[in-house]
């Protein structure tokens, strides 16, 4: 058994390196990945009885695991969303962390619940909603993978452009998620050999005193970069437009640039590329750091976003995997 699953693995393998050769900017990508890394514990289990210290690594890893999605997981998600209400306000996408949070822990009494309760159907509707969630469990855990992936082996070459996506302004201010994104690009600019054209992409929000690329054109000067390399794109109001956008105004330049980078936070990165490719747009993604506190419920944001860009395939597998556990267990 030990051989098929070190076989499977290696297939696994062998598909996502084809896979970041052909673009990186896939999401299979990732999946191949997390079912190779599957495989690859099955083989360590498989072994187990074999090498006494794999086996034991195992059962410390496992219990560990345990420990920290029962217990700290939580309680961590709970701290971190009401740290996001102090610090972010009260919008639906900064309370993410503490709804997962919360879930978690009603999915816990679900199960207090349903073994004191001598019905069959509680513990069947509880089966399903179990493996709907171990489905979109294993999606966020190949999202934050390949999101690490994809960052650590971005290409670090010369680009000709470098676009900066917008992420909202205080007022007329840069704020610091933002201004991360613009000491990223500042810092491309002045450590390379010709310097590449910096496009600013945003458009003015309803209680933004300035348009975000006004404002960011504004920041970049402050920090040396000359006005005549940086391009205004100021009508975006989504990540889409600011690549479709900005992709134009570098289009219609002399000579048109043909290596792009855009920049954007590190939560943010593979979503950006995912939908560059989407949309046709050719460039390599670089992060900037992120507040700590800010990455739960961002990844969150992002992993959300992404199941339902593709929220036909995912309807379907959820509804596929739910209704299987209800059929099967509601007619046995």
């Amino acid at each position: 058994m030990g051989t098929f699953f070190f076989v499977a693995m290696a297939l696994a393998l062998l598909f996502f390196a084809i896979g970041m050769v052909r673009d990186r900017r896939r999401y299979s990508n990732g999946i191949w990945l997390s079912i190779a890394l599957i495989f690859f514990l099955l083989f360590l289990f498989a072994n187990a009885t074999k090498v006494h210290w794999i086996g034991l690594a195992l059962v410390t890893a496992f219990f560990g695991a345990v420990l920290l999605l029962v217990l700290v997981l939580p309680v961590a998600l709970v701290i971190n969303g009401l740290t996001m209400l102090r610090h972010e306000g009260r919008r639906p996408a900064n309370l993410l962390s503490l709804f997962a949070g919360l879930g978690m822990f009603a999915l816990y009494a679900a199960f207090w619940l349903t073994a004191r309760i001598d019905l069959d159907w509680p513990r069947v509707v509880l089966g399903a909603i179990v493996l709907v969630s171990c489905y979109l469990a294993f999606l966020f855990v190949t999202f934050l993978l390949y999101s690490v992936v994809y960052s650590r082996t971005a290409r670090r070459r010369k680009f000709d452009a470098v676009v900066v996506l917008g992420s909202g302004l205080i007022g007329k201010r840069v704020p610091p998620l933002l201004a991360s994104r613009l000491d990223q690009a500042a810092r491309i600019y002045q450590h390379a050999d010709t310097a590449p054209v910096l496009v600013v992409s945003g458009g003015q929000g309803g209680d933004e005193a300035v348009s975000e690329a006004e404002a960011m054109a504004g920041y970049l000067v402050t920090k040396g970069i000359p006005e005549k390399d940086i391009e205004l794109e100021d009508q975006a109001r989504t990540t889409e437009e600011n690549l479709r956008y900005s992709r134009a105004i570098l289009d219609a330049r002399e000579p048109r640039p043909k290596r792009i980078a855009a920049v954007t936070n590190n939560f943010h990165v593979l979503r950006t590329a995912l939908l560059s490719r989407r949309i046709g747009v050719r460039l390599d993604v670089l992060g900037s750091p992120t507040a700590f506190y800010f990455l739960p419920s961002a990844f969150l944001r992002e992993f959300v976003a992404i199941v339902l860009a593709n929220r036909v395939v995912n309807g379907i597998i959820c509804t596929v995997l739910g209704g299987g556990v209800l059929a099967i267990g509601l007619v046995v």
